[in-house]
Order: C-alpha cells, then structure tokens, then sequence
C-alpha cells in the first residue's frame, strides 16, 4: 500500500520522498514513481532521523512499515516478537519523533499511522501483531493531544484485509486475500486526509471491504 499511496500522492503534485531499507527496491521503486527516496531501517532510531533530516521539511508523514507474526503465543519464537514490536511499534515511534520538531517550530503538520483494525479490535493466535498495533493506537491518541496546541495533527488509520499477500507471503504465512479492499481505494482514503486543510484534523478513519 506504501507504494500505491506515493503513486497516488506523485500523481496529485505531493513531493513524494519514500523511506526504507532495502536501497536497491527502494531506489527502483522510486525511480518507477518519480519520487525521491532515503534509505534506514524504522527500527534504528539514529539513522532515521538522519534520513529525515536528509529529506528537508515534512509537511505530512504517513508511517506505514509493518511486518506479520502469527500462531500461538507460546511457540512464538521471542526474536520474532522483539522484531514486530519494533518494527510496528517502535518504527512508527521513532520516524514521528524526528519529525516533530521542525513541525512544531512551523506550526503546522501531519503525522498519519497507518495501523489495521488489529488496532482496535483482537484475535487469537495474533498477540505480539494485535499488541504492536494497539500500542500504536495509545501512541496515535496520546500524540493527537500532545500536539494539538502545535498545530499538528495525528491521524489513525485502520484499514481492514487488504487485497495484497505481500506481508502475509514475506512471514511464510501466505493466504488468498482476493476478496480484500483494494489497496488504490485505501491509498485513495490516504491521499483525501493528506488534502485536508492544516487545521482539520480526522482523529480515526476506518475502512473494510464488505466482500472480506
């Protein structure tokens, strides 16, 4: 969805900078975008801020990095549940922190977290990914009341199943998400918070695919 969101935002005339840490598909991706793109990995704390800083001024940051873990919590190897709740948790955390500062010094600013409705609701055998995405919700909401004297707004993002396997494919747990939300129309609720005016803000979206 990352990739659809930059498209959709390129296309609106966004200046698009794209972070990650695979520089070789970053780069190409970005080159298919026409977007520029730096590199760090959402868990290290330094180098995201460099790479921020790198970038020049954020007007609108949309955190979007996110890795699946799933099965009973008790065979859940503990490396894999540090890395999730580093990498959704922790990742999102970090890349709003570096952010914030130049935000607060203009007055203005957006910070979106893109989470799931495993931010707001729970399921079994998915504790460390529900537990990431609800300490991302607490995060979301305390950070709306932290900044709201700045003019910065915070906005939650939960959509549902996605019409994407990729995150699924990439933890060995592939499945059929055909009947998912298409992600053009979940980049397509990203790109509407984007245009809104700096001193609206939108505290939680939600959006489901009725076929899923």
């Amino acid at each position: 969805m990352g990739k659809v969101t930059a498209q959709k935002l390129q296309a609106a005339k966004y200046k698009v900078t794209i972070l990650a840490k695979d520089e070789t598909k970053t780069a190409a991706v970005a080159k298919e975008i026409g977007c520029e793109f730096v590199i760090a990995d959402v868990t290290d704390h330094k180098a995201v801020r460099s790479a921020i800083l790198s970038a020049g001024e954020i007007d609108i940051l949309i955190n979007n990095a996110g890795i699946w873990i799933q099965g009973p919590f008790d065979e859940n190897e503990p490396e894999q549940v540090k890395r999730v709740m580093d990498v959704n948790a922790l990742g999102t955390m970090f890349a709003a922190q570096a952010v914030i500062p130049s935000m607060k010094k203009r007055k203005q600013g957006r910070i979106v977290n893109v989470m799931s409705q495993a931010g707001l609701s729970a399921k079994a055998e998915r504790v460390p990914y529900n537990a990431s995405k609800w300490a991302v919700t607490g995060f979301t909401k305390s950070l709306q009341q932290e900044l709201k004297p700045f003019g910065i707004s915070v906005v939650g993002f939960y959509p549902g199943a996605l019409n994407n396997e990729a995150i699924f494919v990439k933890s060995g747990n592939a499945r059929d998400m055909s009947k998912g939300l298409e992600l053009g129309i979940a980049a397509e609720a990203l790109v509407y918070v984007c245009d809104l005016p700096n001193d609206v803000n939108v505290p939680e979206l939600g959006i489901l695919s009725l076929n899923y």
